[in-house]
């Protein structure tokens, strides 16, 4: 039994490697992702992707990392967006990544984990012959080196998938005009992190890496990059401009208000800084300050749709929503009826308890949902403006609207089937209180046999 708790063990091991992204929260911002989305335009076009197609999405998690988890999406920790210096460093990150989507790796990912399981099954085997002939210590002997020759099939397996990415990356960064720079910086970040925590840059210690050592991958990417002519393209200054807003945002908002405050100090009267501090008094209930820091960026920029939206953001979460409204409106309006900005209007708007002021948050809030589906906060919001009217079918739909998309998928379940006998048969909100229901219980089906 011990023999056999090996190999489950191994197994676990590379079937939690294919699922990444479980228990990960998104960051979602409208500024972010219009950034994220521009600086991966051009690499998405020279990979020959669908750019509407493409999506990068922020993952709040500290550490220092970036990955695909099958379908075309790239997802980047917060904490790299805090460890770049550069937009043209984030964008090599996203070259690589785009490279392991082009090359298929998420679903060649069982190729990997099939040859390593058939290793460590023969080793079973052979150790099973063993221990019936009566050699117990050579059958565990068979066994911990079949595991260990299973761990280093599936660990060169996935380095090379790694080198061909880097590879990828490099040709998408030269095809959009971008040069490589940022991509070889990034890598010096993450060979000074090696060295800080003592990971051996010996040869025997890359064999047990998923990736390649930091330091041979800089090595042959910069053979790559140095005579491409992309080498010398300068970064794109508006660019870097925004990169360091967003940057300045993402601290402001994750990070101890103690910390920004020391990053980004009074003296500082960038727009980053002012940005950041923004946040981190907010965050402190120091809401005179955070709006003064709002006031700052509004004399820069006054047509700032983010600028607005900040500014609105502070109000309503203060508790003057009323306030709130004028600024988030034009931001609104502004930035085109962006669905994440719609809906903190349309919660504005509710907020008011004015409910004059419903019909216009109930035709906000379903155009935000129209054009963004996947927002939960939306659906809840309208599922407010629902139950208010005492529209309930509807409330409820809302509901399992927002529930499914949050895995809440025995209330889901619940909400949608409430919703569907409520309704008009056959309308399209009937038919997608179905579509819900029959989502979530496939859903629980999934984790109950799984359980």
């Amino acid at each position: 039994m011990r023999l056999l708790s090996h190999i489950a063990a191994f197994l676990a091991v590379l079937l939690l490697a294919a699922h990444p992204a479980v228990a990960q929260s998104v960051l979602r911002d409208a500024e972010t992702e219009a950034l994220l989305a521009d600086m991966a335009a051009p690499l998405v076009d020279a990979a020959g992707l669908a750019p509407g197609n493409v999506d990068i999405v922020l993952i709040n998690d500290p550490s220092i990392n970036a990955f695909v988890a099958g379908g075309q999406a790239v997802y980047i920790h917060a904490g790299l967006i805090d460890a770049a210096d550069t937009a043209n460093e984030v964008q090599g990150v996203i070259a690589h990544e785009l490279g392991h989507i082009t090359g298929g790796h998420v679903v060649r990912f069982s190729e990997g984990v099939s040859a390593a399981s058939n290793i460590s099954i023969l080793s079973l085997l052979l150790g099973v012959g063993a221990a019936l002939a009566g050699g117990g210590e050579a059958a565990m002997g068979v066994m911990m080196a079949g595991q260990r020759a299973a761990m280093g099939k599936f660990l060169a397996f996935s380095r090379v998938q790694e080198a061909s990415a880097d590879a990828a990356g490099a040709e998408y960064l030269s095809l959009a005009g971008i040069s490589g720079r940022g991509s070889l910086d990034f890598f010096g970040k993450l060979q000074s992190l090696e060295f800080r925590y003592g990971v051996s840059q010996d040869d025997d210690a890359a064999f047990t890496r998923t990736h390649p050592l930091s330091g041979d991958r800089i090595a042959r990417l910069r053979e790559t990059y140095i005579v491409d002519p992309a080498w010398e393209a300068p970064g794109d200054p508006v660019l870097q401009a925004r990169f360091e807003r967003v940057k300045a945002k993402l601290s402001g908002y994750l990070a101890d208000p103690k910390r920004t405050l020391t990053q980004y100090p009074a003296t500082d009267t960038s727009i980053p800084a002012h940005y950041a501090r923004a946040y981190a008094y907010h965050k402190s209930a120091l809401i005179d300050q955070a709006l003064a820091e709002t006031d700052r960026l509004l004399e820069i920029s006054p047509k700032d749709p983010y600028f607005l939206e900040l500014r609105g953001q502070v109000l309503l979460e203060s508790g003057d929503p009323a306030g709130a409204l004028p600024y988030l409106r034009e931001a609104t309006e502004l930035t085109g009826h962006n669905p994440l900005i719609a809906s903190m209007f349309g919660h504005a708007l509710i907020a008011t308890e004015d409910k004059s002021r419903y019909d216009e948050a109930e035709r906000v809030l379903r155009a935000a949902v129209a054009r963004d589906r996947l927002n939960p906060f939306a659906w809840y919001q309208l599922g407010v403006v629902y139950a208010a009217r005492g529209d309930m079918p509807r409330a409820r739909l809302a509901s399992a609207e927002q529930q499914v998309m949050n895995r809440r998928y025995a209330e889901a379940l619940r909400s949608a089937q409430a919703a569907e006998v409520g309704l008009e048969p056959y309308t399209p909100d009937w038919i997608r209180a179905q579509d819900i229901a029959l989502q979530a219980r496939a859903s629980l089906e999934e984790i109950r046999d799984r359980n």
